[in-house]
């Protein structure tokens, strides 16, 4: 017997046309060297149509690889929709690798375009000047921004493709299983590793940090990823944002403490979401010019958050740290240490410098060197032996 419920695939489409139509006034902020830039999610969105158009214009089909090269923007997050959405593959290309890593990326990847910031032109001219088998697919450069183009090969201007194009893209419906983005991993032996996120993997994941037992993300919150968009995309924060109207606060090239400290105070950001040593920096600044009572939680990660950091915001700002865990493997948030309901007080504050315990719909298993194990939840009655999986 089958449900009677409603059954649909669960994409990136999805999530970008209940943003668009529920939350059309909610707002993304791109910082700027003078000032910001704001544009409504509805506006945005009408961006994106635009971008996908073009894209298809070029010859883009479902399944190719189209790459970005670029800072956490507004044209990040259209990107972020207008591939993915028309059935192609969004690679976000790690801006801090060597020109040799980059070059071998885009090849594994068999990235057919490149859309890239001008700002980082300097970083991006020499993996493309070299030129080899490892460039073949690549057929454009599409190229956004502020910046001395001088040095890039022939490409395409970002605002003249949209500009030739409508808004009212016809997004295609795709399985639910097919490949969404993909993000190469170098925290592993030899070169970096690609791991390809479904449609279904960010649709789940986006629910799973806007939970309670995670972030509690809502329409009234102003959330601001440090973390960079071509990072296990961005920790999936702006589908998440976008699934329940939280205005995106979008730190471009200005991720340096004094500017980050003096954006959060501007726009009143609530969350925040960054590695630890982005918060040492901040806490570094002098106390007198730093305006953190915005923020109702930090979410810190990719490495270990020590107790030390999350009593020093707890005492000196009254901001409440929080640890998260996981991989680009998986998704990547898989965990987040927000203490059992009945610790007392010191034992809390321990726990919040531990990994946490796995959100609904992770598993995970605890392995020790003999290949035993048990669920990370706790310790059965009897071990097992590791299947090989978890």
């Amino acid at each position: 017997m089958r449900s009677t419920m409603m059954d649909f695939p669960l994409t990136v489409r999805h999530i970008f046309w209940h943003g668009r139509t529920t939350y059309a006034d909610s707002e993304v902020v791109t910082n700027e060297a003078e000032g910001v830039r704001r544009i409504k999610f509805g506006a945005l969105a009408d961006r994106a149509d635009q971008l996908a158009a073009g894209l298809r214009r070029l010859g883009v089909e479902p399944g190719d690889r189209v790459a970005t090269f670029a800072w956490n923007t507004q044209e990040h997050q259209e990107a972020y929709f207008a591939i993915p959405g028309m059935g192609a593959v969004m690679h976000t290309l790690n801006i801090r690798l060597s020109a040799e890593q980059i070059r071998y990326i885009i090849g594994h990847a068999e990235d057919s375009v490149i859309l890239a910031d001008a700002s980082l032109a300097p970083v991006l001219a020499p993996v493309l000047a070299a030129g080899g088998d490892e460039l073949k697919t690549l057929r454009h450069l599409i190229v956004f921004g502020e910046g001395d183009r001088s040095e890039l090969p022939k490409h395409i201007d970002y605002e003249e493709l949209l500009a030739a194009e409508r808004p009212g893209f016809d997004w295609p419906e795709i399985e639910e299983t097919a490949a969404a983005a993909m993000c190469y991993t170098s925290g592993t032996t030899d070169r970096p590793k690609g791991v390809v996120y479904s449609h279904r993997s960010t649709f789940l994941h986006s629910l799973g940090v806007c939970s309670g037992e995670a972030l509690g993300l809502s329409q009234y919150d102003r959330l601001l990823p440090v973390v960079p968009m071509f990072h296990g995309n961005a920790w999936g924060m702006p589908y998440a944002a976008w699934l329940v109207g939280a205005d995106l606060l979008l730190p471009n090239r200005f991720t340096q403490a004094e500017p980050l400290a003096r954006f959060i105070a501007e726009e009143r950001a609530t969350l925040a979401t960054a590695v630890p040593t982005v918060w040492y920096d901040v806490l570094g600044l002098d106390p007198a010019t730093v305006d953190l009572k915005s923020l109702r939680m930090i979410l810190a990660g990719g490495a270990a958050v020590p107790r030390s950091l999350i009593e020093a915001y707890e005492q000196r700002f009254g901001v409440r740290v929080v640890q998260g865990w996981g991989l680009t493997e998986t998704s990547p948030v898989a965990a987040v240490a927000h203490p059992p309901k009945n610790a007392p007080a010191e034992q809390a504050m321990s726990y919040r410098a531990t990994a946490g315990r796995a959100l609904g719909g992770v598993e995970a298993r605890i392995v020790d060197d003999e290949g035993w194990c048990c669920p990370a939840t706790g310790t059965p009655p009897a071990r097992s032996r590791y299947a090989g999986h978890g």
